[in-house]
């Protein structure tokens, strides 16, 4: 979704929505486009997923993942594993997708159960085949690389997240950037891509422990929040005309409702004081689903182009 005029951070009367379902339909639909060369070159695409258990939203989610790939022509690998499975039993399956030719890219969906070495499992994958792009291998070229980007799968959510403020037109140069979590899947990573020469955000990492958490927060310009704490920011804690992107997802059970509902980071109420921001669910989510599979589409394409 492009946006005729950038996003100001100030004197803005109306947020803009920044929809993610939006701009990831038009990536799958490019990216459908991207595989249909490849085919007419003889080469194939292929997205491996390894789901130990049956968390439930783990289970949607790579469904989800799967669904994705029909609708851009990926070929599908799935191994189900049951959440009994060894660790040894897990390596396997990341051994034999390691090893299949038809996988171009996995991944294997976290959480991991509590008996699992999840490091230990994460940099068993061939970094060429990373396709959530956080093989230590890979987010050490992100830190190696200050001025441009490597040509490595890049960590999808902090991909989308850039993606998505882009496609705002929200300039990131000079602009302070508070990010709440330390987790490998965002909290640890965007940072990297944030304050990357051609971006030049300065950055802050919040966590648990961080001390003044309020005051940091309100003196920023953008604030991602990847926390999965329910509605963790209220408007009082943001200053006027800032950006907010909602990364956190909880499940919480509505009284009212009498079902569980998914909520994120962000009190809807900040939407009336900020410039713009993502809805959750509708924001982040879809974007690092299309950005798995960008991954995988151009890890297909660096093969094809080695072998050519």
């Amino acid at each position: 979704m492009e946006l005729s005029k950038s996003v100001a951070m100030s004197d803005q009367t109306a947020a803009v929505r920044i929809s993610g379902t939006d701009l990831a339909r038009s990536i799958k639909a490019d990216l459908a486009q991207h595989v249909l060369a490849l085919k007419a070159d003889g080469a194939t695409c292929g997205l491996g997923t390894i789901l130990v258990g049956q968390d439930p939203g783990s289970v949607k989610y790579v469904a989800g993942k799967h669904k994705d790939c029909a609708q851009v022509g990926i070929n599908s690998i799935r191994i189900d594993l049951p959440a009994e499975a060894s660790e040894d039993e897990i390596i396997a399956a990341v051994d034999q997708l390691n090893n299949d030719d038809a996988c171009d890219g996995f991944i294997v969906q976290l959480p991991l159960p509590e008996h699992v070495n999840t490091l230990k499992v994460l940099e068993r994958i061939d970094p060429t085949k990373d396709a959530d792009g956080m093989h230590p291998m890979n987010v050490g070229q992100l830190v190696l690389h200050t001025d441009s980007v490597p040509n490595v799968p890049l960590p999808c959510t902090p991909r989308g997240v850039l993606a998505l403020l882009d496609s705002a037109g929200i300039e990131l140069s000079g602009k302070d950037v508070c990010v709440l979590g330390r987790g490998i899947t965002i909290g640890r990573t965007v940072g990297l891509l944030l304050s990357m020469r051609g971006n030049d955000a300065t950055v802050i990492n919040c966590h648990s422990r961080t001390r003044d958490i309020d005051k940091k927060i309100r003196s920023a310009d953008i604030v991602i929040a990847a926390m999965g704490s329910a509605h963790f920011v209220k408007p009082d804690m943001l200053k006027d005309g800032a950006v907010v992107v909602d990364v956190g997802v909880s499940r919480v059970y509505d009284e009212e409702a009498g079902k569980w509902v998914i909520q994120g980071d962000i009190d809807p109420a900040c939407y009336s004081k900020v410039s713009a921001y993502t809805p959750n669910p509708g924001g982040v989510g879809p974007m690092t689903r299309a950005m798995l599979l960008k991954n995988v589409v151009e890890m297909a394409e660096r093969r094809a182009h080695k072998t050519a």
